[in-house]
């Protein structure tokens, strides 16, 4: 047995690739230019019991270049083959055809020690265009401030009936209303760890959660009665005590007073500055429950809850009836989404799509209505864009003149067709809302500490308006549409819907932003330290107070200096498959020999089929489905069951998800062992053929999240001919610029997905005329009309790739760990003949034709799959064969054999050699590439590549309470903490604060520090403000603290005077304190200050 070090070879080796042939001593060796022999050595191998003479052949490419210490480790494996008949031992017979390349590439060995062969690859040239490039990864992402994880981003799959819609934050917990009630997390047990918690939540810290309801859609924090009030899909409200002390597995706990609001969701909730409830709902209905009324009922015992509600629901003030003449309504009907209340001028902001209604908190009556571009509204209870569009979709197909009447059958039938598809257009176009038309539909609001409101729009504009609705200023941050606000001191923080947080100043000046979420931001909410912010999917995220600062520093490189205390590994194997089956079947056989008989040792398994389906017909109706998200036919179903059904779907496997675009088709399957880890499906399609409208060429894929790392499979059809080289590298240019992913339910508009009638009518006239339209006037109208349908699909794909991207410019392929590509790439040889091509194949000298390869020739030139790898080709072209003949010399002798099916894919390596660790988080290696020549079915063979996946990740529940620790007992995080808890020298005078009696009497904070702003709230308390901050302007409005604390900043120097009448003051009146008593047995108190 010759010694390991004479297969060795510097590791430095990096962009030379070699390639070892076993070749029996009675076959003809193959001209090897224009490649270099470097050794040619008689052997005899022994494989068990059995010998083999075999010739040993080392090559090499005739422009590659070697260092000294690379030739002199190729000439010690030469010498160690120059002794003739040199028995050679190999363990098995499949190191026959791989020892030599395995050690002259890397091995991988995954974490239980097995050593896994990884085949030798060809690296594409890298492009300069960044986006092909893998997206950097680190422990700690160096491009946002470190977070608290308090709840990591959760499976989508796991959350059906827990998926979060909004929080709240009190001085000692965070409540989020859920699908099925509530849940409440005690910032005491933020850093904790808790085992036993359901899917989904089992890296979360600890939390308690209510009994089931209605999904709560909106939730206000009642500091006063120490009560969360939340609003529900069923139209309930419902009250839920603070400060629960039930431990987080214990029963579920019980809601407190509730009562039937309305009819319909309840969509927003907020406490007038008198202590009103007001909630908006659907149509413009806003409706407010005197505070009296409240106090009463909650003093009502748990036995007279029933009388409470019927007390409640019977004293329930309709504001949109009372501004309602003669059927004239001077508000819009569209829904109300948010309420905001005006503490400082005792005022209500309610908003809807496109218009804002603002009223008197007192006497409940309108002030004015005022649209976006801050104009007066006289009558806004007129049609608008949420009324029906019925105009849109008349489509005049009786009133046609004696002269239309007079064209052919075959063009009145394309225009009626045409107008339909226009129509639809037209309403998905409409329907697009706030991502295409609608761009200033308002989606936030919020009151910052200097009175100024601020509004968000759908398009990322930011409006300052005063308290009287005038608009201010605008300026624009981000394209992405803004979702919600938050406000701390002189700061204001902005969430998108691209997961980007942005922090300003309250003059509009960005002061910092950063990627928060890979979802929308819709909630954020300031509790315990932290600014927390809710997305889509379900993650929450705690951001320090002090962010941008020093201790972002200090926690990213204290969290880095700990990267293995909470790294964790894991290894598996992926086998993807790509066919394209020529609108045939396939046996069982064929499909247990091309997949079945080598899935028992991989954990995933995706499969891609070309032309399932073909024909103009097929494609025209594929177009219209497409339009309003229907995909998928009976052959590709019964192609999914077959697939199952040989790798053991039902007991080994689990389908996942799949996507159908005409006739493309991919589907994945994961092990159930490994299923608990795998999630987040989303399903994309691009069409390319016929100017990007129709799908018999294009791509279809599959992103998923294993291990928390995102990988991407796309299986895609190109443009045919042995000249398109051009159109082919386009194809692949223009799938992978525009693919945008969606959930499977929900692939398109729902808007669109109404009209689904009128689609299915048009389609269905389609395919009634399309056997004689095409008969008649050929194959180029009828997918004119296809395209005509499909394009109001384009404009809803346009959309939501709008909407959805998380970096403008960066395409979501971009952002992925790993992507393979796989599928009929068309790319064929060249510079050959069939006889050439079939004598070289016959001698199986692959490595020349190789040369010949025109896919390998544009990845070298980095035109195409560029930065991306290829495990060396070792098997015969598998395009183009008679069907149902066996063996070589099955190929069709009209077309020159190819490699036009392919599996190439990337990682998070940036070179050939790269350890896996939360810097580079996905390696690969191809472990197998064959194609299945047996299998006879179509005019293609199938192929298929077995990878060997490592991942490193991260174990979100360890490195949260890593991150607890350094919070707590880092020495310069303390300090600095510490600094900015000083509250600067402030004068409270509560001389002539008398609550015994009826007298109004006032309150006067002086913030006497010269470099610091004192920032103070008063909760719970109904007062009479005057302002002498701003010179020559004073405001006399009453302000009250009942919805969450409201913080107010004192500039260096000022003065804030506070007048109160006690008769205003509710029942049960109580305060937190810091603790600065007044006289009366009262307290006030000065908040949390910071130093700004």
């Amino acid at each position: 047995m010759l010694p390991a070090s004479d297969f060795s070879i510097p590791a430095a080796t990096t962009t030379t690739y070699y390639t070892l042939l076993s070749l029996s001593l009675n076959e003809t060796i193959s001209p090897l230019s224009p490649l270099r022999t470097l050794s040619i050595a008689d052997c005899i191998l022994t494989i068990g019991d059995f010998e083999v003479r075999s010739r040993l052949i080392i090559i090499m490419n005739e422009d590659d270049r070697l260092d000294d210490e690379e030739w002199d480790a190729l000439a010690a494996i030469a010498n160690a083959l120059a002794t003739p008949n040199r028995k050679v031992h190999f363990s098995d017979a499949t190191e026959v055809a791989h020892r030599f390349e395995h050690s002259l590439s890397f091995g991988d060995q995954d974490t239980s020690g097995e050593s896994h062969q990884a085949l030798p690859e060809f690296v594409a040239s890298e492009s300069a265009t960044g986006i092909f490039k893998a997206p950097n990864r680190a422990a700690v992402d160096p491009n946002r401030p470190p977070a608290l994880e308090l709840r990591p981003h959760p499976l989508r799959e796991t959350q059906g009936g827990k998926f979060l819609r909004t929080i709240g934050c009190t001085d000692t917990q965070l409540w989020a209303g859920q699908e099925t009630g509530v849940r409440f997390w005690n910032y005491s047990d933020a850093y904790e760890i808790r085992t036993g918690l359901r899917r989904g939540d089992e890296d979360a810290a600890p939390f308690c959660e209510s009994a089931s309801t209605a999904p709560t859609l909106s939730l206000v924090v009642d500091e006063g009665n120490k009560l969360v009030w939340t609003g529900h899909m069923d139209g309930k409200i419902r009250s839920w005590k603070m400060d629960h002390t039930v431990a987080s597995d214990s029963a579920p706990f019980m809601e407190g007073l509730s009562w039937q609001a309305h009819s319909g969701p309840i969509l927003s909730m907020v406490f007038s500055s008198y202590g009103d409830l007001w909630a908006g709902f659907e149509g413009g209905i806003i409706k407010i429950w005197p505070w009296d009324v409240l106090e009463k009922s909650l003093s009502l015992s748990s036995e007279e809850k029933h009388m409470a509600a019927l007390l409640l629901e019977r004293s329930m003030m309709d504001l949109k009836s009372q501004v309602t003449v003669n059927g004239v309504c001077s508000i819009s009907s569209s829904d109300v989404k948010i309420i905001l209340s005006d503490h400082i001028r005792g005022r209500v902001w309610c908003a809807g799509s496109v218009t804002i209604s603002l009223w008197d908190a007192q006497s409940k009556e309108l002030i004015k209505v005022f649209n976006m571009d801050g104009q007066i509204e006289n009558r806004v209870g007129m049609p608008t864009q949420e009324q029906p569009v019925e105009d849109e979709m008349k489509v005049k197909l009786t009133s046609t003149s004696k002269k239309e009447k007079s064209r052919g059958f075959l063009q009145r039938s394309h225009d009626a067709i045409m107008g339909a598809a226009d129509a639809v257009r037209q309403v998905a176009t409409r329907s697009a809302g706030a991502y295409y038309d609608d761009n200033k539909k308002i989606e936030a609001l919020v009151m910052t500490a200097d009175g100024i409101i601020w509004s968000g729009c759908s398009n990322g504009l930011l409006v300052q308006w005063d308290g009287r609705g005038n608009r201010l200023q605008e300026f624009n941050h981000h394209s992405c549409s803004v979702l919600c606000f938050c406000t701390q001191g002189s700061h204001v923080w902005v969430g998108y819907a691209s997961g980007v947080v942005q922090l300003l100043y309250l003059d509009g000046n960005l002061l910092a932003g950063w990627v928060a979420h890979s979802s929308p931001v819709v909630k954020m909410a300031i509790g315990g330290g932290c600014i927390f912010s809710l997305a889509t999917h379900g993650g929450i995220r705690g951001w320090n107070l002090t962010t941008p600062g020093p201790i972002d520093n200090i926690l990213r490189a204290e969290l880095a200096a700990k990267e293995e205390l909470y790294t964790r590994r894991e290894s598996f194997k992926i086998l993807v498959g790509t066919w394209n089956v020529g609108q045939g079947k396939a046996s069982p056989e064929s499909l247990k020999s091309w997949l079945g008989s080598t899935v028992s040792d991989v954990g995933i398994v995706v499969v891609g089929l070309q032309e399932v389906d073909m024909g103009a017909g097929f494609l025209a109706m594929s177009a219209a489905k497409e339009t309003v998200g229907i995909e998928g036919t009976a052959i590709g179903q019964w192609w999914q069951e077959a697939i199952g059904k040989a790798i053991d779907e039902f007991s080994a496997f689990e389908r996942v998800g799949s996507r159908q675009l005409a006739g493309l088709l991919i589907s994945i399957w994961v092990r159930r062992t490994l299923r608990t880890h795998v999630g987040d499906l989303d399903v994309a399609a691009v069409a390319c053929g016929f100017g990007h409208m129709i799908g018999n060429k294009g791509g279809v894929g599959l992103r998923l999240r294993v291990h928390d790392r995102v990988m991407c499979f796309i299986n895609c059809h190109l443009a045919a001919h042995l000249k398109a080289v051009n159109r082919r590298n386009a194809d692949f240019d223009h799938i992978y610029r525009t693919m945008v992913f969606n959930q499977q339910s929900n692939l398109l508009n729902i808007a669109a997905r109404v009209l689904r009638c009128l689609i299915l009518s048009c389609s269905l006239a389609l395919c009634a005329y399309l056997f004689w339209m095409l008969y008649s006037s050929g194959l180029p109208l009828v997918l004119s009309l296809a395209a005509g349908v499909s394009s109001a699909s384009e404009v809803l794909r346009a959309a939501n790739a709008m909407s959805s991207k998380p970096e403008e410019g960066r395409p979501d392929l971009a952002e992925a760990d790993m992507v393979v590509f796989l599928g009929d790439f068309n790319y064929r040889l060249f510079g050959i003949s069939y006889d050439e091509a079939r004598d070289f194949i016959s001698q199986r000298s692959f490595d020349w034709l190789r040369e010949k390869d025109q896919l390998r020739a544009e990845m070298k030139a980095g035109k195409v799959f560029q930065g991306m790898r290829e495990a060396i080709i070792r098997f015969p072209p598998t395009y183009k064969f008679e069907r149902n003949q066996p063996g070589l010399g099955g190929y069709d002798s009209g077309r020159i054999p190819a490699w036009c099916d392919r599996i190439i894919y990337r990682d998070n390596r940036s070179a050939l050699l790269s350890d896996c660790n939360l810097d580079c988080p996905v390696v690969s290696s191809a472990v197998q590439y064959e194609a299945c020549m047996d299998v006879t079915e179509s005019d293609h063979k199938p192929v298929r590549c077995k990878l060997f996946i490592r991942i490193a990740h991260v174990d979100k529940s360890v490195r949260r309470k890593v991150f607890g620790d350094i919070m707590n007992n880092n020495e310069q995080i303390r300090t600095l903490l510490q600094e900015l808890s000083v509250v600067p020298e402030t004068v409270v005078s509560t001389d002539s604060v008398i609550l015994q009696n009826q007298e109004t009497s006032s309150l006067l904070i002086t913030n006497k520090s010269e470099k610091d702003m004192a920032a103070f709230h008063v909760p719970s308390i109904q007062a009479k403000y005057t302002n002498k901050k701003t010179k020559g302007e004073k405001y006399s409005n009453t302000r009250s603290f009942d919805e969450s604390p409201s913080l107010t900043s004192l500039a260096t120097g000022k003065v804030s005077l506070f007048a109160f009448d006690p008769s205003l003051l509710r029942k049960n009146f109580s305060l937190r304190t810091d603790r600065l008593r007044v006289s009366s047995g009262f307290s006030f108190w000065v908040s949390h200050i910071l130093g700004f």
